[in-house]
């Protein structure tokens, strides 16, 4: 496979002319991306490394993918402008137990290209002594040179020692598995070029750094799960869908060059992001689901209920109160359901409803819908 295959998209690719001489070394290279366990699913963007890492494989390389369920006891700073917040240890069990199905949307699944390791097996066995030892590694003059890290202290905001050990965890981990290359965001440059110089001080050859963008997501900001203004790769079809379709046509050439390493196809802006939702989609799901997603969104866009409404109970009472109907369905305040309602959009079966209090027998049977994407079936039970 070309380098230029391996490299697509990527920012940096560090030192220059290291992953030349490591391809010359006629073996296969071992290629590490280590994911911390901060939410219960992969992204798009989390997803971009992987796709590298899958060409890393299909040129018959092995892909060392690290779920860093004790990394994450830490906490990544990268990017922070505050601590991050640390997840139960039930939690980040959790979130480690899923992380591998996603990943394996993009890698390929086969015990000869995929290695899958968990930090915890070698981090949570380091001594106080060893800790010390990966310590004196780096200055923390050096850490404080960091983008994040210093803008923190200039402000006088803290910065704990965990934040400053973090780099160095997730530099052992590629001494732990021997790394040849490191993939990562360039959010996670830093980190990256730390595990190097971690490597030679254990007298390992350094690893290559291959960094790629972050994708921003359709509100200006990078994609991110604990924000919401993500795509995760195991979300059902019509969410997948639905989310893609929000992105602004300003975005649509790094979405097609990023997530599916294509160029802009040829029209109108609104077909090419059917197809790169459709193309979304299939990946994780199929042909059939893709299919079935887009109609689902296409019958939403026309203002038609989708094909499997949900159903719920009316209330008891004759007649009913349509604001506190559409509050305890929808999750509205009932001032914003009477505006939604002088609005002209509260429909019964497909017609505007202008009335607030309406009639059990009405009611019962009808699709009620709130805006253009909200639906819901009542049927007569109380």
């Amino acid at each position: 496979m070309p380098i230029e295959e391996l490299t697509r998209n990527a920012v940096d690719v560090l030192p220059q002319g290291g992953l030349e001489a490591k391809l010359k070394l006629g073996r296969p290279l071992r290629v590490k991306l280590g994911i911390d366990v901060t939410s219960p699913d992969i992204h798009l963007g989390r997803g971009i490394p992987l796709q590298r890492m899958r060409a890393f494989q299909d040129a018959g390389h092995k892909a060392v993918f690290i779920v860093g369920d004790y990394t994450t006891r830490i906490g990544d700073p990268s990017g922070r402008s505050s601590e991050r917040p640390i997840l139960s240890d039930e939690e980040i069990d959790a979130n480690a137990q899923v992380y591998l199905e996603q990943a394996k949307k993009i890698l390929r699944d086969d015990p000869e290209l995929l290695e899958v390791r968990y930090n915890g097996e070698w981090l949570s066995k380091l001594s106080y002594g060893d800790i010390v030892r990966l310590g004196r590694i780096v200055t923390v003059a050096r850490m404080l040179e960091r983008d994040d890290f210093e803008q923190r202290y200039r402000a006088g905001e803290p910065i704990s020692v965990s934040e400053l050990l973090y780099p160095l965890m997730q530099a052992y981990d590629s001494v732990a598995v021997e790394a040849d290359v490191e993939l990562g965001g360039t959010d996670q440059l830093y980190n990256l070029l730390a595990g190097r110089d971690v490597m030679q001080a254990y007298g390992l050859e350094p690893q290559v750094v291959l960094t790629t963008p972050l994708l921003l997501s359709w509100d200006g900001e990078k994609m991110s799960s604990s924000v919401g203004n993500n795509v995760p790769l195991t979300a059902a079809p019509e969410e997948m869908f639905g989310r893609t379709m929000r992105i602004p046509d300003t975005q649509l050439e790094e979405w097609w060059s990023l997530v599916a390493e294509q160029p802009v196809p040829d029209g109108e802006p609104m077909e090419a992001k059917v197809e790169l939702a459709r193309w979304i989609v299939t990946r994780s799901h199929g042909e059939e689901a893709a299919r079935a997603a887009e109609e689902h969104f296409r019958r939403l866009g026309r203002g038609e209920p989708p094909e499997d409404v949900a159903e719920r109970p009316l209330p008891s009472g004759d007649p009913i109160h349509l604001p506190a109907l559409l509050a305890d369905t929808f999750g509205f305040s009932t001032s914003e359901a009477r505006r939604l309602i002088g609005q002209g959009g509260v429909k019964l079966d497909g017609a505007a409803v202008s009335e607030l209090d309406i009639s059990r027998e009405r009611l019962a049977g009808a699709v009620l819908q709130a805006g253009k994407r909200r639906f819901v079936r009542l049927n007569g039970a109380a």
